[in-house]
């Protein structure tokens, strides 16, 4: 086995290298999220060889592992002991590794009660752009300067650095969950999920597809137990298996190619989705909604913007189109200058999120 010294050494000689030709890398994981963003030229640096927890202590609801650990091992180690993610990262493949769900910052069904991914990441080592190994965050280092790289690397696909560790916080599982089902039209479903949003009811996920709205309820036993009185609706047979199939994307509804596929996140009271056509599936109480749709490019995007949100690309290329959301002037500037200050030799996977970084 090679240590864990003898990788770090490889991986921070492979970005020193790339700064001193000026020769792009293209960071991997287990490549379950490639067909995410834009595809990336330059030299692939493998990161799933860097594996292993490096901390758990179940009392102190945080673990840290190298990048290259996969997300069902550490998944399997908090089960046993009672623990999840609580922001539920979906897993494309056996392969698919921790450092690939902070770079991605995909969250699953219960991300709006729980948290983003974002939310839990406490700290990350990553090799930055000066070909240095640098730890940020509450479990290694202050962030004298203020700012919170953890959280800046989180979602940024791999274009401000290459990440080495991440530590994660942890959340006990729930008691109790049971999920019930309603056959709604759109309209009743989303007006009662955001009523619900506004309760105490004990909601962690919704899902509204072909006319049946699904809501998991989780917490304390008699809490949900009165709120299934107070809801109605069926209790859905094997709903552990139909959340995982929505977070992991093997759902019916993502198994479509004839048509890309957009996802569309708004405020949470946003009700644009009758406004477009194809077929669609909601979550995240509305705030997420999936849509099959061949529209037009800048009415889909259009749409999202007077409704304050954002239209993605997710899956399926379009000829010319950018897959994420086009930037702001003044965001664009922001996000231009902070690439320049984490990679300012542009050799972390260039082009992924838009074009030139």
């Amino acid at each position: 086995m090679i240590a864990d010294n003898d990788i770090t050494s490889t991986l921070q000689e492979k970005v020193v290298a790339a700064i001193a030709d000026q020769q792009p890398l293209n960071i991997m994981g287990g490549g379950s999220k490639a067909f995410y963003g834009n595809t990336t030229t330059g030299i692939p640096v493998q990161v799933a060889p860097h594996t292993g927890i490096i901390a758990y202590e179940p009392s102190e609801l945080c673990i840290t592992a190298r990048a290259g650990t996969r997300l069902q091992d550490i998944e399997a180690l908090l089960a046993a002991n009672g623990q999840m993610l609580a922001f539920e990262p979906p897993c494309f493949s056996p392969d698919s590794t921790i450092g690939g769900v902070v770079a991605s910052g995909l969250a699953g069904p219960a991300r709006p009660w729980s948290g983003s991914v974002r939310d839990h990441v406490l700290g990350v080592k990553l090799i930055t752009g000066y070909g240095k190994v640098a730890s940020f965050g509450g479990q290694v280092m202050k962030n004298v300067a203020g700012y919170d790289i953890s959280r800046l690397i989180t979602g940024s696909m791999g274009t401000l650095g290459l990440i080495l560790e991440v530590s994660l916080k942890v959340m006990p599982r729930p008691a109790t969950e049971l999920t019930l089902t309603l056959d709604l039209p759109s309209q009743e479903a989303f007006e009662l999920v955001t009523t619900m949003r506004n309760s105490t009811l004990p909601l962690s996920a919704t899902c509204y597809f072909d006319g049946c709205l699904y809501l998991r309820l989780s917490g304390v036993a008699s809490h949900v137990v009165a709120s299934h009185r107070k809801i109605g609706g069926e209790p859905l047979n094997n709903p552990d298996q139909f959340w995982e199939a929505l977070r992991n994307q093997t759902h019916e509804f993502f198994q479509q190619y004839d048509r890309p596929l957009w996802r569309l996140s708004f405020p949470s009271s946003a009700n644009v989705i009758s406004r477009l056509e194809g077929n669609s599936l909601i979550e995240w109480g509305g705030s997420q909604r999936w849509v099959y749709t061949n529209i037009p490019v800048n009415l889909i995007r259009n749409i999202a913007h007077k409704g304050e949100g954002h239209a993605t690309v997710y899956r399926g290329s379009l000829p010319g189109v950018n897959p994420f959301h086009p930037l702001q002037p003044n965001m664009l500037s922001v996000q231009q200058r902070l690439k320049q200050a984490m990679d300012p030799h542009s050799i972390f996977n260039i082009g992924r999120m838009y074009k030139d970084w």
